[in-house]
């Protein structure tokens, strides 16, 4: 039975994101770069890039597809001065999570009870999985600007790209 349109369109969308963070970790100069946190910044890319894969690998890949992972949130914010090598290797795992759970979604896990309390609420299943596309997509726009603004790069890395999209075509 093929997969049904939400999990089609949310692979998608997950997986359009993951690859335009990956650019934007390349597109950082050095290793150090990738760390900088100037005034009134609280997280690096690098500390967004463990964040969203530890979010990814245990909501989407865990939970939902089986995959073993036993995530620490507290290194996610912590850790410090991982390559860029190091960080796309976890930009890598999160998209293999991502790519071994959605696909195999199906109505009925979708209009389901998400299996773990969520901030000490229970919420659905769909409804939270696009809240995890929504909150990658948040701090993917957050990585743009701090590369921006640490490295002086006007230069867009194509984030957020409809051309992209599952149901994208050419016009006309």
């Amino acid at each position: 039975m093929p997969a049904p349109a939400v999990a089609i369109h949310l692979h998608a969308l997950l997986s359009r994101d993951l690859r335009a963070l990956r650019r934007e970790v390349e597109a950082y100069p050095t290793d150090d770069a990738v760390w900088a946190t100037p005034a009134g910044i609280a997280n690096s890319c690098g500390t967004l890039v463990l964040h969203l894969a530890g979010n990814l690998r245990l909501f989407v890949g865990h939970v939902i597809g089986g995959i073993p992972y036993e995530r620490d949130r507290p290194r996610e914010f912590s850790a410090r001065g991982l390559s860029r090598v190091e960080l796309l290797g976890e930009l890598d795992a999160a998209l293999a999570a991502v790519d071994g759970a959605v696909p195999h979604l199906t109505e009925s896990v979708l209009a389901s009870e998400f299996p773990l309390a969520i901030g000490a609420v229970r919420v659905n299943t769909q409804e939270f999985l696009l809240h995890c596309a929504v909150h990658l997509t948040y701090h993917l726009g957050q990585v743009d600007y701090h590369r921006r603004l640490t490295t002086g790069a006007p230069v867009t890395v194509a984030t957020v790209s409809p051309a992209e999209l599952s149901s994208a075509r050419p016009a006309g």
